[in-house]
């Protein structure tokens, strides 16, 4: 936990938080994939994340965001996280998000190699998650988040650190 936001790790899915994947996506030159969201008026970037639907396995759920958010599927699988990460949600936006059901979101974490090239990417999909994309640095990557995400950036960074280093 940290003083910007609360977040927790377990071994399974905390209960009363939505239950969603992240994806870290290591691109060229040991860069990262991050997205400014669309639904915002403040400039927030994230790495692309979703929720997993009933009887979906977390590879395969990670697969299906990246294809509505992103564009793509031509990835190579790395590795999945070790744990799970919940974060809260600031109160006024739970209230309102998943008719006020969650805290915040608990995710597994998934690491994919991009094999595609830049003109694969494509956000004009359905899911319009985001507006504009670009690679960076992993360790940008904790202060592009909200702040209420920052805590379990630097824990996904701190454990994918060895795929790109």
């Amino acid at each position: 936990m940290n003083a910007e936001s609360s977040c927790y790790e377990s071994s399974e899915p905390h209960p009363g938080y939505r239950p969603c994947v992240g994806i870290f996506l290591i691109g060229p030159h040991a860069k990262v994939f991050v997205g400014r969201r669309a639904d915002v008026a403040v400039e927030a970037w994230q790495m692309p994340q979703g929720g997993i639907d009933p009887g979906e396995t977390v590879r395969a759920a990670a697969l299906r965001e990246l294809r509505e958010e992103v564009g793509t599927d031509r990835v190579e699988f790395l590795r999945e996280s070790a744990v799970w990460r919940a974060y809260d949600l600031p109160p006024a936006i739970a209230a309102r998000m998943w008719g006020g059901r969650y805290r915040g979101q608990t995710q597994k974490w998934v690491a994919f190699r991009f094999l595609g090239r830049d003109r694969d990417i494509r956000l004009d999909g359905p899911h319009h998650e985001f507006v504009a994309w670009r690679w960076v640095d992993p360790e940008e990557l904790p202060a592009l988040v909200v702040p209420f995400k920052r805590c379990v950036y630097l824990s996904v960074v701190a454990e994918f650190r060895p795929l790109w280093a």
